[in-house]
């Protein structure tokens, strides 16, 4: 089976580079009239004169941005996250609730669809579309690190009949796919209420999941279908692995990244990220969500601007082979990282800190619960049965593996 596929919409290739070049010139055309305009204002000599046109230049420009923005195309190879920095920053909170209950006449999707849509919004940059929902009243917004890109600002609606809304990009997390948005309180339309986050530590395999989302640029979709699997990994925008991510087969497409996974009471358990194609171009029924205990992490770290430091201990590990049945055999170290001149290609990791490693999965969800500077023991084994104890200092992860 193929990785797994960003749920982007567009030939992001051919369309992102359009938009960028589009983009390069729009904003040069506009900066030429910001320019022109205040030399003219500073001839008139008035200071009314000047910052009149320096609104009218600063709304062409918005206007230029979100003509760009609806040629929709960007792209992220699937992939996955490890590691986590608590920090001292609280974590958001996670709500219990009761299966919402349809009336006569009404499905339970139907009733959930009814409360959640309104805070679900598009999202356009000059690179792609895909999705969001709001988590507060303050009008913080979050969705992929892969719908944003890099771009600090983007333009944000809620429902076809809303007007298109400037939002600022506060934060932006790779190595789990996350971001978070703002955009003016009073931006929000009325009576639309925030989405609230479940504990995806109590989500089961076949549960229901609702997705909403805007697939192919149709607005606030839904879609229903259970929870298919657990502690999936799949792979982050910048190559690392994000862990305990929730497998659904709830329909996702194109246009659905950012949007949120829903169980039965109307609570958010994951962000819909990524699919699996098997050469397909749309859904086969096997898609991806960061799970609500990541985002409820990262979101408050990157609200307040701050970035996120993870631990680092340098290894590739493959599955372990030939006479040691269980552990994680290292197939390269990184030159200069923490476990270089200490852990080496062949040795097989199989406990660390006195806990068993089955797996590379093993290594990652070992290494994820520590802290850049702490001290974990490793205890390695042989193909002949000898084993022997090293001590690794954890680094900081660097941008890309």
């Amino acid at each position: 089976m193929r990785r797994p596929n960003h749920l982007w919409t567009g030939d992001w290739r051919d369309e992102a580079q359009r938009a960028r070049e589009e983009a390069a010139e729009r904003a040069e055309r506009a900066r030429q009239q910001r320019a022109e305009r205040l030399a003219e204002a500073e001839v008139a000599g008035t200071s009314r004169a000047r910052a009149n046109l320096s609104r009218r230049a600063v709304a062409g420009l918005v206007a230029g941005a979100t003509a760009v923005a609806a040629i929709s195309a960007g792209a992220f190879a699937a992939g996955a996250l490890v590691g986590g920095d608590a920090g001292s920053v609280s974590a958001l909170p996670a709500v219990s609730g009761s299966p919402v209950k349809p009336r006569k006449g009404q499905s339970q999707a139907g009733v959930i669809y009814a409360k959640a849509s309104p805070a679900v919004v598009s999202i356009r940059t000059s690179e792609g579309s895909g999705t969001g929902f709001l988590i507060d009243g303050k009008g913080t917004i979050v969705t992929n690190a892969h719908v944003v890109g890099s771009s600090p600002r983007v333009i944000v609606r809620f429902g076809t009949d809303g007007r298109t809304i400037d939002a600022a990009v506060k934060g932006v997390d790779a190595s789990s796919d996350l971001a978070v948005l703002n955009i003016d309180s009073g931006a929000i339309p009325p009576h639309v209420k925030p989405l609230q986050f479940a504990d995806s530590r109590q989500v089961a395999v076949g549960d229901i999941a609702i997705a909403i989302g805007n697939p192919l640029g149709l607005d606030r979709t839904a879609t229903e279908g259970i929870v298919s699997g657990l502690g999936r990994t799949i792979q982050a925008p910048n190559h690392f692995q994000i862990d305990d991510v929730i497998q659904t087969d709830a329909p996702i497409n194109p246009g659905n990244s950012g949007g949120p996974l829903l169980d039965d009471t109307g609570r958010v358990i994951g962000i819909n990220s990524q699919i699996a194609t098997a050469g397909s171009s749309g859904n086969i029924g096997i898609g991806f969500a960061v799970p609500s205990n990541t985002i409820r992490q990262v979101t408050p770290k990157l609200i307040k601007g701050q970035k996120i430091s993870r631990p680092y201990l340098g290894v590739q590990t493959q599955p372990a082979s030939g006479a040691i049945p269980d552990g994680a055999e290292v197939s390269s170290v990184v030159s200069g990282g923490p476990a270089d001149g200490i852990l080496n290609p062949g040795d097989v990791i199989v406990r660390i800190d006195g806990k068993p490693v089955r797996d590379p999965e093993g290594v990652a969800k070992a290494v994820e619960t520590r802290k850049p500077g702490d001290e974990v023991s490793i205890e390695l084994r042989s193909s002949a049965g000898t084993s022997q104890t090293v001590k690794v200092r954890l680094g900081t992860r660097p941008r890309t593996p």
